[in-house]
C-alpha cells in the first residue's frame, strides 16, 4: 500500500512538474521567440515599405486624373492602393499607445505566422484601404502583442503603417463573440479596421472585437468621398 501510495505520489509531483514546464515555455519562452522574430522583422519592414512605395508612387503618378462625372466637374481624391503581399512577409506596424503596443504586422493568420506577430488576414483589405481590414494576434503568447486589448474603451486610437502611409482609426465598436462568428471580418462601408484575439485570456472559447474607422490617413479623402457618392451625395 505504501509503495504503491509513494508511486502515486512521483506520478503527481512529475505531472506538476512538466505543467510548470509547460506553462514556463508558454508564457516565456514563446515571448523570448517573438521578440527576436520582432527584432529581425522591424529591419525587413523598413526595407519592404520603401520599396513598395517606390512601387505605389509610380502606379499612381502613371494613372490618369480623376473626375467627379458631374457637370461641376469636381477632382476626385485618388486612391493610393496597396495588395496583400506573400503569406509571411512584413506587411506593416500596428501601435495602440495607450496598451502599449508597437508590432510588426505580417501577412497570413496561419500558426506559424501568428507566432512571429499579428497577422492580416489575406482576403480582407490591407490597412489603410477602403473596406474591413482584419489583424488577428495572440493574447496570451509568442508576445501576447493583444494581451490588454480589452482596456481599449469607444474613442481609442490605433495607427497602422503601411506603403501607403499611416492610417489612423478610432475604436467604435467592442465586443465578444463565438469562433464561428465569421461576420465581423466581413465587408464594411467606408475604411475599417477589425481587430481579433482570444477571450477570455488563457482560452479559445470566444473571441474579443474591437472595429475601429479610419479618421485620418492617406486614403481619408477618397474613402470620405467614395462614402458620400454611396450616400447620393454630389460625386
Amino acid at each position: 500500500m505504501r509503495r504503491a501510495l509513494r508511486a502515486a505520489g512521483f506520478v503527481l509531483l512529475g505531472s506538476g512538474g512538466l505543467i510548470l514546464l509547460f506553462l514556463v515555455y508558454q508564457l516565456w519562452v514563446t515571448d523570448l521567440i517573438n521578440a527576436r522574430s520582432q527584432d529581425s522583422a522591424a529591419a525587413e519592414l523598413e526595407i519592404a515599405l520603401v520599396e513598395r512605395r517606390q512601387q505605389i508612387t509610380t502606379t499612381t503618378s502613371s494613372s490618369p486624373p480623376q473626375t467627379s462625372t458631374s457637370t461641376t466637374a469636381i477632382p476626385v481624391p485618388v486612391l493610393l492602393s496597396e495588395e496583400p503581399g506573400l503569406e509571411g512577409e512584413t506587411l506593416g506596424l500596428i501601435t495602440i499607445d495607450k496598451i502599449g503596443v508597437e508590432a510588426v504586422v505580417f501577412e497570413g493568420v496561419d500558426r506559424e505566422t501568428l507566432k512571429d506577430g499579428p497577422g492580416h488576414m489575406p482576403w480582407t483589405p490591407v490597412p489603410g484601404q477602403p473596406g474591413n481590414a482584419v489583424i488577428s494576434g495572440h493574447r496570451t503568447t509568442y508576445g501576447r502583442p493583444f494581451y490588454d486589448l480589452d482596456q481599449l474603451v469607444i474613442g481609442d486610437r490605433i495607427e497602422v503603417e503601411t506603403a501607403v502611409g499611416v492610417s489612423v482609426y478610432e475604436v467604435r465598436l467592442i465586443e465578444i463573440v463565438l469562433p464561428t462568428d465569421v461576420y465581423v471580418t466581413g465587408p464594411l462601408p467606408g475604411a475599417w479596421l477589425t481587430l481579433t484575439t482570444c477571450h477570455p485570456r488563457f482560452s479559445a472559447r470566444e473571441r474579443l472585437i474591437i472595429q475601429a474607422e479610419m479618421v485620418e490617413g492617406p486614403n481619408h479623402d477618397f474613402v470620405q468621398t467614395l462614402t458620400a457618392s454611396a450616400a447620393g451625395g454630389i460625386y
